[in-house]
C-alpha cells in the first residue's frame, strides 16, 4: 500500500505534515519525559485553534523553548517572557506562555515525587494503552471519565491549560488512548490482516 492508498483516521486533511504526524506519531506510546512535556506545552498552546496551526510552529517553538527543556522553562523570567511575546514564529499568548513556565515547575515536582512524569501519568492507564475501537470520527469523545481524573489531578499539582479535553487530545498524541479509526491502516485489526 503506498502514501497515498492509505486510508487514515477521518480528521487527517491532505496536508503533508499532518498525514506525518498521524502516521508516525499520533497514538505511539511516549514514555519519555522530554516528549511528554513537548505536548503539553504544545497542546496547552493549541487551545482554541488548530493542531494543525500548532505543527506548523512546532519548530519555532523548539526552539523558542530551549527545546522543551523544563530545567530551563521553570526559570524563565519576565525578560524571557517579553522575548517569547515578541516571537512571530510561536503563538503569543500570555497567559499560555506564563503557563508553559507554571507546567514546567508543576512537572519537575511530579518527577521528584513519582521518580519520572512517564511513571505519574501512564499509573492512570496501569502502564498500558487502552485501545479504542471507534469506526467513526463521531464517536471519538472530547473527553473521558480517564481525561477527567488526569486533568483534576495535574490542576491539584499547579497545572493550567490542562482542562479534561486538552488532556484527552494528550491521552490520543501520546498513545496512553489509542484511538486511529476502525478503517485507518495504523488500527492494529488492520496491521495484523
Amino acid at each position: 500500500m503506498n502514501n497515498v492508498d492509505k486510508i487514515r483516521c477521518a480528521w487527517v486533511s491532505n496536508d503533508e505534515l499532518y498525514k506525518k504526524y498521524h502516521d508516525e506519531e499520533w497514538g505511539i506510546p511516549v514514555y519519555d519525559d522530554k516528549k511528554l512535556f513537548e505536548f503539553i506545552i504544545l497542546e496547552g498552546f493549541q487551545a482554541g485553534l488548530s493542531w494543525l496551526t500548532i505543527l506548523r510552529k512546532r519548530e519555532n517553538f523548539r526552539i523558542a523553548f530551549n527545546n522543551f527543556d523544563y530545567n530551563l522553562i521553570a526559570k524563565y523570567d519576565s525578560n524571557k517572557i517579553e522575548q517569547l511575546m515578541n516571537n512571530e514564529g510561536i503563538i503569543r499568548n500570555r497567559l499560555k506562555i506564563n503557563a508553559a513556565i507554571t507546567n514546567a515547575q508543576a512537572f519537575i515536582s511530579i518527577q521528584k515525587e513519582f521518580g519520572s512524569f512517564s511513571k505519574y501519568i501512564w499509573d492512570f492507564v496501569g502502564g498500558k494503552p487502552i485501545q479504542n475501537n471507534f469506526r467513526n470520527l463521531s464517536d471519538i469523545p472530547a473527553h473521558s471519565d480517564l481525561s477527567d481524573r488526569i486533568s483534576k489531578d495535574l490542576k491539584k499539582r499547579g497545572f493550567k491549560f490542562v482542562g479534561t479535553t486538552i488532556i484527552y487530545a494528550h491521552c490520543q498524541a501520546t498513545g496512553m488512548v489509542k484511538d486511529h479509526l476502525t478503517n485507518c491502516f495504523l488500527h492494529p485489526y488492520n496491521i495484523n490482516q
